[in-house]
């Protein structure tokens, strides 16, 4: 592949899949079985002040890329994008998917979520265009403090689920599904779309995603 096409081919994935994710995202407000960690904080947050979880999700993004200075990660494009366009995906997604009142409906929302957030994660992931804002804060904790990522990753969602849940966020079944598997999801998806990389080809930014979406 020329390296234009590859180019052309990794953005393509990185807008994809951080559209996906917001899109995915909201799937999982519909269900109302349970979000992903940073998302019960977000709709915490969001019935706290009022604002859209998809705003709230944006200045929170906002906000943790902030906290890469001191850490001295490197930000990408996919970094900067995922602060934003996940945000809008997910609004926009919430503004065309009505509710969902019946389990029938539910739990195949739920299910479609999580799939296509895997699927999601393994597009923007492997467009190589940097960390998210949040994925960056857990290597670059791990970089400073030099405890596991494992451990690092464990310690930060813990404090945001509790956080958002106090704030009126939803936790369920569908958090501790998403917990299970969306490693081996994520995984499953970033060598479907691997984008081989040119001999000589650097680094975006600084830690490794992979390491913390896919092997904490």
């Amino acid at each position: 592949m020329s390296t234009p096409a590859r180019l052309g081919r990794r953005l393509i994935q990185l807008y994809a899949g951080l559209t996906l994710y917001g899109a995915s995202s909201a799937l999982l407000v519909r269900a109302g079985l349970g979000l992903e960690p940073w998302n019960v904080l977000h709709q915490g947050l969001s019935e706290l002040t009022g604002l859209t979880i998809g705003v709230v999700s944006i200045i929170v993004g906002a906000t943790v890329l902030l906290l890469w200075v001191p850490l001295r990660q490197r930000p990408g494009l996919g970094t900067v994008s995922n602060v934003f366009v996940v945000g809008l995906a997910l609004d926009g997604t919430l503004a065309l998917v009505p509710d969902a009142r019946t389990l029938a409906v539910r739990v195949p929302l739920l299910l479609a979520g999580i799939v296509l957030n895997g699927v999601a994660t393994g597009l923007y992931i492997a467009a190589r265009f940097g960390a998210g804002p949040r994925d960056g804060l857990m290597t670059g904790l791990h970089q400073r403090t030099g405890r596991s990522i494992r451990l690092m990753r464990t310690a930060v969602e813990v404090a945001v689920v509790v956080t958002g849940f106090a704030l009126g966020g939803t936790i369920g079944v569908g958090t501790v599904l998403y917990a299970v598997s969306i490693g081996p999801l994520a995984q499953l998806f970033l060598r479907v779309f691997a984008v081989p990389a040119p001999a000589g080809d650097k680094p975006v930014a600084a830690g490794t995603p992979e390491r913390a979406i896919l092997r904490p």
